[in-house]
């Protein structure tokens, strides 16, 4: 630091100038007086410079003891506030000294050493607060009350670049005003909730539906004196749980429909038989016959729904052995050759292999697959085409498996429905009518959940007016 702008040196020069006004005049007065009344005028003189000469001295003196006792230390107290201005928090004085200095050092350290417990606490909880975004599964997404982006964590983060191109268009929201450009940051589908969640206040929830999926959106205010000042945002994926909750409505739905269908006409027929309505005992045992065939019908319904409840259990009691597959394709085409002769299709079994054995297999689970699968392609397959059935050795992600293949030329599933045509009830065909099917509707989620319990796998292809190709994969070797 300059000297002459230091405040020993400030008060240095104020003392100099004093003390030579005060010469100055004692000389303008004394002076003619000396000269006037002593004798020896000269002496006198000079022992007035030698004084003034040591009034300079001493008061120079005693500004570099001041500047040494106050501007030095003062200087060090300015360094030490400097490092600490820009995060040297460690900083201390080193000044011991009994006045006010030296207890401004003290309440410096205090102060220094207390500021830099309080930043460390900070950056920990900072820490922890980061550890704790980053480990959530759920994004995170914190705005101001402009609606800019101030905090989110990694998933929030990736939901937002996902989010980046979203038009209300496209999103079924065109009625809604675009917002200012101050609020950009803020996804699109999230608007109308932060917007209520700003001029309401509280908590908000609410289902946000963006594309194909469905968010669970749970916006909360952010509060600085009393104030809003902006809004968190905690994101949660329910597509899947909304898909399994309209699975169970449509499933209770179904299950309701398919039981009441049978018990209406058992209990219509058997109220023609109360009132007498048979007028010969050909209509009697017509109509015995269909209230049979229709107790029989739901007791295959009930049987099925027990039974798939238990594989989806994981109750599913398999009796598993060593299975030649030549042998059960060559049962199950035997089966079904007088119906195909019957419907006018051709049915070819083609074995592109000799040795089709399963080391580790339920002969009779598997019975039922093909039964299935073959009952539903004979359903949808007009006469004069023709269904396949190829069975090969393949090897597949390093494992040896046998691949089945149920082709038919019948009418084919629409491509928006193959994702759903093994889900209990699920109809691809939704004008087909019961009496041509006599199906429960639950046949291919029972294929599924036995291919699976082998540890294999099935899939479906088909073309619309086509035909339809279901594969399955069962794996050779013992799982």
């Amino acid at each position: 630091m300059n000297f002459w702008r230091s405040l020993v040196g400030k008060l240095w020069v104020t003392i100099i100038c004093l003390v030579a006004v005060v010469l100055m005049t004692l000389g303008l007065f004394l002076l003619p007086y000396i000269d006037s009344n002593f004798a020896n005028s000269g002496a006198i003189k000079r022992l007035f410079m030698y004084t003034a000469l040591i009034g300079f001295s001493m008061t120079t003196f005693f500004a570099l003891f001041l500047f040494t006792k106050i501007t030095q230390p003062m200087q060090q107290v300015i360094s030490a506030a400097n490092a600490i201005r820009r995060g040297e928090y460690g900083k201390r004085l080193k000044l011991v000294t009994s006045d006010e200095i030296g207890e401004l050092a003290t309440s410096f350290n205090h102060m220094a050493a207390e500021l830099e417990g309080t930043i460390r606490s900070l950056n920990h909880e900072k820490g922890l607060l980061s550890s704790v975004l980053r480990s959530m599964s759920d994004p995170v997404i914190t705005f101001d009350n402009e609606g800019r982006i101030v905090l989110t964590n990694p998933h929030g983060q990736s939901l937002l670049e996902s989010w980046s191109d979203l038009k209300w268009e496209q999103e079924g929201e065109a009625d809604l005003e675009e917002p200012d450009g101050e609020a950009q940051g803020i996804p699109l589908p999230l608007r109308p909730l932060f917007q209520r969640t700003l001029e309401e206040g509280g908590d908000h929830s609410s289902n946000v539906h963006v594309r194909q999926g469905v968010w669970s959106v749970h916006m909360a205010p952010l509060y600085s004196d009393n104030q809003i000042q902006g809004a968190v945002a905690v994101l949660r994926d329910v597509t899947e749980e909304v898909r399994l909750e309209k699975m169970r409505r449509d499933f209770l739905a179904n299950v309701s429909h398919e039981i009441r269908t049978p018990l209406s006409m058992m209990q219509g027929y058997s109220e023609a038989l109360l009132d007498g309505m048979a007028s010969s005992p050909e209509e009697s045992s017509e109509l015995v016959q269909v209230i049979h065939d229709e107790s029989l019908r739901m007791g295959r319904l009930v049987k099925d729904l027990l039974d798939l409840a238990r594989m989806e259990a994981g109750h599913t009691d398999l009796h598993k052995s060593p299975v030649d597959m030549n042998e059960l394709l060559e049962r199950i085409y035997r089966k079904f050759s007088v119906r195909a002769k019957e419907r006018e299709i051709e049915l070819h079994c083609i074995r592109k292999s000799n040795e089709l054995w399963l080391h580790d297999a339920d002969e009779d689970k598997l019975e039922q697959v093909l039964t299935n699968l073959l009952d539903n392609a004979f359903r949808h397959t007009p006469a004069g085409k023709k269904i396949d059935i190829v069975a090969d050795w393949v090897a597949y992600s390093n494992r040896s498996e046998i691949e089945i293949e149920v082709r038919d030329e019948g009418v084919g599933i629409p491509s928006e429905d193959l994702p759903f045509i093994f889900e209990r009830f699920y109809k691809a065909d939704k004008a087909r009518v019961r009496g041509e099917t006599g199906g429960t509707g639950l046949g291919l989620a029972i294929v599924k959940n036995i291919v699976e319990s082998h540890r294999g796998h099935i899939s479906a292809a088909s073309k619309l007016g086509e035909g339809t190709c279901f594969t399955l994969r069962l794996p050779v070797e013992k799982q």
